[in-house]
């Protein structure tokens, strides 16, 4: 269930509890939640920008409103019931707002009505992304994951499940493995369980490489910090052992 949904659930819980309209209990329950958000606000600072959000500054330098007022517009429209892409289009269509931005403060106003999370996506899936510069050429990088004795040589000490679940991504017949394009651009996907798995090769200058890892369809919040340090791990010791 996402958490537009849940807070769905939990009006019309209220709604049947104290016998109001719905209206009425959406009214209240989006009060007290407007006067938690602003408190915690208050706790930090005021400070007016999301983590992994965009800023006021940017939106205010943009559209030449700040954050504050296009929320006052998004509460105004209904934007925590009528969604993610609804809302986003209103800014866009009603408002004039680049349609970038609009995504933007679309996903803020989420974030600090409650309804998303930080890592999470507007259909209420969780992700995380790892990313580590190591010494290393794309052809260095495949080897180093596609040979199982050069594997072992990094990997025996990260996360057991998630050097099983590699070594089985890489064995599987169906998937295509390290695909890398004349540039030196590389990808791999790859299934976790129930999760998916998307590493990313970038070249940079001076025979390095960037290595990301998307890691995507989590079942919730809490999955995203154990991933994230997981990942970091791994991440790391894949950097010692170009290093060494």
């Amino acid at each position: 269930m996402t958490r537009a949904r849940a807070l769905k659930h939990t009006i019309r819980a209220r709604a049947a509890k104290t016998g109001e309209r719905y209206t009425t209990a959406r009214r209240h329950m989006l009060r007290e939640l407007n006067q938690t958000k602003g408190a915690q606000g208050a706790q930090r600072g005021n400070a007016k920008t999301t983590k992994g959000a965009i800023s006021d500054a940017s939106v205010l330098k943009k559209t030449g409103k700040d954050l504050a007022h296009w929320f006052a517009v998004l509460d105004k429209f209904g934007a925590v019931e009528k969604g993610h892409t609804a809302s986003a289009r209103h800014l866009y269509e009603t408002h004039g707002v680049d349609g970038w931005y609009a995504q933007g403060i679309t996903v803020s106003y989420e974030r600090e009505r409650g309804v998303r999370g930080v890592n999470q996506r507007c259909d209420g899936a969780w992700e995380v992304s790892v990313s580590k510069t190591v010494p290393a050429t794309t052809a260095q990088l495949v080897k180093a994951f596609t040979d199982a004795r050069k594997r072992s040589d990094w990997i025996s000490e990260a996360d057991t499940k998630l050097s099983d679940a590699l070594s089985k991504g890489l064995a599987d017949k169906k998937s295509k493995g390290w695909v890398t394009r004349p540039d030196g651009l590389a990808r791999f996907r790859y299934k976790w369980d129930d999760t998916i798995v998307q590493l990313y090769a970038y070249p940079k200058p001076g025979g390095k490489l960037a290595l990301t890892v998307q890691h995507m369809k989590l079942a919730n919040g809490d999955a995203v910090e154990r991933y994230r340090a997981q990942w970091k791990t791994a991440f790391g010791l894949l950097a010692d052992y170009f290093n060494a």
